[in-house]
């Protein structure tokens, strides 16, 4: 369990300083999280029984939380699912050579 704690508090530590860098140069972050399945989540009724690891710190520590997956064939879902500006919704996009594009093109 200290390993635990310990790694959580180094995480909060990096992601305050990252937040104060990204406030004083007015700059966005991006920052990466892994997902893993929930077996135990109430999976029998979850469209998508993934969860992201990481803790309450990486969700407090970040503004605005998209989902990205994997759509059908070459298209991908970006879903915003926690946002103080924006409301809950999905893109379908596709990635090309040159670069991202929107599915209809």
């Amino acid at each position: 369990m200290l390993i635990i704690l310990e790694r959580q508090q180094k995480l909060a530590q990096f992601l305050s300083k990252l937040i104060k860098i990204a406030e004083e140069f007015n700059v966005a972050c991006v920052i990466t999280n892994q997902v893993v399945s929930d077996p135990g989540g109430g999976a029998m009724f979850a469209v998508d029984p993934k969860k992201p690891i990481g803790g309450h710190i990486m969700a407090h520590a970040s503004t605005t939380r998209l989902y990205l997956r994997k759509g059908r064939g070459e298209q991908r879902v970006c879903k915003i699912y926690d946002s103080p500006s924006l409301p809950e919704s999905e893109s379908i996009y596709q990635l090309s050579k040159g670069g991202i594009c929107d599915v209809n093109d």
